[in-house]
């Protein structure tokens, strides 16, 4: 091993003690408020997060109706009762039984309608679009009164196939004002990708584009949403934005039941010169909201179903107590419609916050252009995929340096766990004073079960702490908790944030099996997680149905890439199992190596020492081989489970769910595993 390589595993251990960020003692949070509201009305003293978060979880009733009061959430029926503690967390328990509210009235109910609520920009355009509170509110309101006049009602499914604009944003709001339903996906998914989704919903209403710009380049849509619009046949209207296409150019005529959005705005208009009111049904806690998918990468998506109240509540804890946010914040994150952190953030409205939308690779048309929009727009929370840092990190930017930043507080990673060297490019080359949260969570609870918080250290490799709220412990296979080694993150007691139910699991046997089925009546998230018993900090392992399990030694393949990726010859990794006919496991690492970096046997030699060394020798890949590429879900995740099925000899027939599906190919019939 080379002395520059021993020093970097040297550093992939040393996480535990490295504080990279303090809270600054004179400023009281929000969370410190609330930590003293809480202590004046239950006569307590509870005198930091650790107390702070204890007595949320063992209280957990009491905890969710102060956030209910301190986050001021408008409701036009005060609820009955918090939730049955009786109830488990796998009974699915009523949460805030007989309030009523509606999701979309709590996102407009600012006062300033002057104010900014979103900012649009893209790749293509150096015109940023801005739309106030006043602006968004008249607008959701000829979109809501459209939706009515065509007959959507409550509990109808209306969908987005859209990019990340105010279209889609005010889509969604008016068909939550109504009380349809609203799922989205993504324009870069597939027509099967989005088929696998759309048709086990059957929406009443689509939303799409004429084209899309990505890259620097203007790709047609118009196709792709033709042959979806053709695989469901329960809609009644396709709304076509002419994005990025001029109106003259976009031809209708071969879709059925198609128009342009001013001609489907011009509908809910009516015949009078008032402009429509905008009216907000009033709905249960639990009234069904978004419809999210499992990200299909090895079977049908499940549709996760989750309630207004339930979204609500959790994202105003998060944004305004973990995020300490307020109507003086702007905040963006790099995601498209068909990442759930696109409806996280879009939820910041609720707190008055101006929302940044942007569109396009956020490498076009220049690496730059999000740390541009950051100066230009005055950006305090910045949130990204832990992918994303990386790259910018293999191309040597340097945002300190080429930019101001000031307005710049917080910076959010999440999608996949942050590695600690990521954790010092940060602090080294973007900014030294900035608040670094790992977040982590996902899709089945539309939020986070741990993440950022502003009172407490960052520490480096590490996410600061659980979430206000979240029961969360890790797990042995007997079912204890441990502290300061690998287990199974699973959550304890009921959370508002779980979904209701699956779409089409009338029995509920899906949702239990994906769910409960490992620990009776407790939640277990389908990751492995360690607690630092010292900091509170917890590191995320990578998924449970990624396990690694040779000759009996348990660890999840993040322990791998964060060694392996700290080598500079090597630009990504890949970490599965592969079993023989007897069922013995072992352990096979694709390198994928860095421009201009060979694959050889000195670096195999290197990469299994600091492997040994940081971990152990039981934790030594049995094979290591090179790839050009390795599969990623559409919101950046990196898919283990589809290669482990492929170098078994299995087809990943959703293949839609990728966004390099031909990589799955460059692991069939490889030789060297053959006849294991």
């Amino acid at each position: 091993m080379s002395k520059d390589t021993e020093g970097k595993s040297e550093k992939i251990m040393d996480v535990e003690n490295k504080v990279l960020w303090f809270p600054d003692s004179k400023r009281d949070t929000q969370m410190d408020k609330f930590r003293m509201q809480v202590n004046a009305e239950h006569g307590l003293h509870l005198v930091n997060y650790n107390d702070l978060y204890q007595w949320s979880v063992d209280c957990y009733p009491d905890f969710w109706a102060h956030v209910w009061s301190f986050c001021g959430l408008v409701s036009s029926k005060r609820y009955e009762e918090v939730v049955d503690v009786s109830k488990r967390v796998s009974d699915v328990p009523q949460w805030f039984k007989g309030a009523r509210l509606n999701y979309a009235e709590n996102l407009l109910k600012h006062g300033d309608q002057d104010k900014v609520a979103l900012y649009a920009a893209t790749e293509a355009n150096e015109d940023i679009v801005k739309v106030t509170f006043g602006e968004l509110r008249r607008d959701v309101a000829l979109f809501a009164a459209a939706m009515r006049k065509m007959g959507v009602r409550t509990g109808d499914r209306v969908v987005g196939y859209l990019p990340n604009g105010v279209h889609a944003v005010e889509a969604m709001l008016a068909a939550a004002s109504i009380g349809a339903i609203w799922s989205s996906t993504s324009v870069d998914f597939g027509v099967n990708g989005v088929l696998d989704r759309f048709s086990q919903i059957q929406p009443k209403l689509i939303f799409s584009v004429a084209a899309v710009v990505y890259n620097g380049k203007t790709h047609e849509h118009m196709e792709k949403l033709s042959s979806v619009v053709k695989g469901l046949p329960d809609l009644q209207k396709v709304v076509v934005i002419p994005y990025a296409r001029p109106k003259a150019q976009v031809d209708l005529s071969k879709m059925p039941n198609s128009v342009f959005l001013d001609d489907f705005l011009a509908s809910g208009r009516g015949d009078g010169d008032q402009p429509p009111q905008l009216e907000f049904e009033q709905l249960p806690f639990s009234h069904p909201l978004f419809i999210m998918y499992s990200s299909g990468t090895t079977g049908a998506p499940k549709c996760m179903v989750h309630s207004a109240g339930g979204t609500l509540i959790q994202h105003l804890k998060e944004h305004v107590l973990h995020g300490n946010m307020t109507s003086s914040d702007v905040i963006i994150y790099y995601t498209t419609t068909g990442w759930m952190m696109w409806n996280w953030l879009v939820s910041a409205l609720a707190v008055g916050a101006s929302v940044v939308l942007y569109d396009g690779s956020p490498l076009m048309p220049t690496p730059s252009v999000l740390w541009n929009l950051t100066d230009q727009l005055g950006i305090t929370v910045f949130g990204t995929g832990a992918k994303w840092l990386s790259v910018l990190q293999e191309r040597n930017m340097k945002p300190a340096e080429s930019h101001n930043l000031q307005s710049l507080h917080t910076i959010l990673s999440t999608g996949s766990p942050l590695k600690p060297q990521s954790y010092d490019y940060v602090y080294r080359c973007i900014k030294t004073d900035v608040l670094l949260g790992s977040i982590s969570g996902g899709t089945d609870i539309v939020s986070c079960f741990m993440g950022q918080n502003p009172t407490v250290p960052v520490y480096r490799g590490e996410i600061q702490t659980r979430n206000l709220g979240m029961a969360v412990e890790a797990w042995n296979f007997e079912g204890k908790p441990v502290r300061g080694e690998s287990g199974e993150l699973v959550c304890l007691k009921p959370l508002p944030c779980q979904p209701t139910h699956f779409w089409n699991d009338d029995n509920g046997m899906k949702y239990h099996k994906a769910y409960f089925s490992t620990f009776p009546g407790v939640w277990a998230h389908g990751d492995y997680c360690k607690i630092n018993p010292k900091t509170g900090g917890v590191v995320m392992l990578g998924r449970s149905d990624g396990t690694l399990n040779p000759n009996g030694v348990r660890f999840g393949s993040s322990e791998i890439y964060n060694i392996v990726e700290a080598f500079e010859d090597v630009s990504d990794s890949l970490c599965v199992p592969q079993y023989s006919a007897d069922g013995e496991e072992r352990v096979i690492l694709f390198l994928k190596m860095a421009p201009g970096k060979p694959y050889c046997p000195d670096l195999v030699a290197r990469v299994k020492a600091a492997i040994r060394k940081a971990l152990s020798a039981r934790h030594v890949p049995a094979l290591l081989l090179e790839t050009r590429d390795i599969p990623y879900t559409l919101s950046g995740k990196k898919v283990e489970v589809a290669v482990k099925q492929v170098i078994a000899g299995r087809d990943v027939k959703q293949r839609g769910a990728f966004s390099n599906p031909e990589s799955l190919d460059l692991y069939k019939n490889l030789p060297q595993l053959q006849n294991y």
